[in-house]
């Protein structure tokens, strides 16, 4: 495993002397020089974090896919997409730090050659590295107690949400893609709607992999959840097509106790889908199960 950013030939002695912070990545901790001009961001959950710090960036994958960075976005340079930099884009900027992660993880090594990178990949474990995440960005950026308040704010939210759904039976959390439908597990992609919230698996057997287990409306009315979190794919990603609400209203998944008493909860998807475990996203998820819950 790295544990040192790899740094371009290019750079500079005088770089490599500047005074340094050490920050914790998915790499492991690495040294990343205070002065910091130009940033580039290929990863839209570092990008929802550091948003929510107030630290500017210059470079930015493109499309964002988040209405509520739009704003953020603006006068950005576009430097690729989630999934591949555009190098002469990102060798144009001359950024002094590049943020990857997720989607773009496997390009950091590439993306070093061109100015220090690092892997801020969100992944075994959402909360917890999300809030790792928050915490080197304000170390970086001398924004440590915004970092610390922001974690604060949202260590409360989610006490209250656990406390909002303890004694309240168990759930399944599903992925539809137009017509289809996958469920996840507290080892999956959103597990830490099951862990962070000791929400019970209504499927402790659930297949833990990153596009879930593909499962029939059958399968719901077996598993008759209390509560279904539902979370639709095409949304996320601004693709036309079956919404969950049309997916899962469905004469099987009506006879669920979860469809019965109110409790399906449709998640906004970009957030979770698309930048999880950035500081707002998590938030966003929060409050969304606190008012779904508010009445039951």
């Amino acid at each position: 495993m790295l544990r040192t950013i790899v740094f371009s030939i290019a750079l500079s002695a005088t770089s490599l002397c500047a005074d340094t912070v050490e920050i914790e990545t998915y790499r492991g901790p690495v040294d990343i020089p205070q002065d910091i001009g130009k940033i580039a961001v290929f990863d839209l959950s570092a990008f929802d974090t550091l948003t929510a710090l107030n630290v500017e960036v210059d470079g930015l994958v493109s499309p964002v896919y988040l209405p509520y960075l739009e704003q953020a976005a603006v006068g950005t340079t576009p430097v690729g997409s989630l999934f591949e930099p555009d190098y002469e884009a990102v060798f144009a900027l001359q950024p002094d730090l590049i943020i990857a992660g997720g989607r773009s993880s496997q390009h950091v090594d590439e993306l070093a050659r061109i100015a220090p990178t690092a892997d801020m990949t969100i992944w075994e474990d959402t909360v917890g590295q999300g809030l790792a995440r928050l915490a080197s960005y304000g170390a970086l950026f001398d924004k440590a107690a915004e970092a610390e308040a922001l974690a604060d704010t949202f260590q409360d939210k989610l006490n209250r949400a656990k406390a909002a759904l303890a004694g309240k039976g168990t759930a399944l959390i599903v992925l539809t893609n137009g017509p289809k439908i996958s469920a996840y597990g507290a080892g999956g992609r959103f597990g830490w709607l099951h862990s962070a919230l000791d929400l019970p698996e209504a499927v402790p057997s659930v297949e833990q992999s990153t596009h879930g287990e593909a499962i029939s409306f059958e399968f719901i009315r077996e598993v008759n959840p209390d509560i279904i979190l539902a979370i639709d794919r095409l949304a996320a990603v601004g693709q036309d097509g079956d919404s969950a609400q049309a997916t899962l209203d469905n004469a099987l998944v009506r006879e669920t106790k979860a469809w019965k008493t109110g409790s399906v909860i449709y998640l906004s998807s970009a957030p979770i889908y698309i930048a999880g475990g950035g500081i707002q996203s998590m938030n966003v998820t929060l409050d969304e199960i606190l008012v779904s819950m508010s009445d039951k």
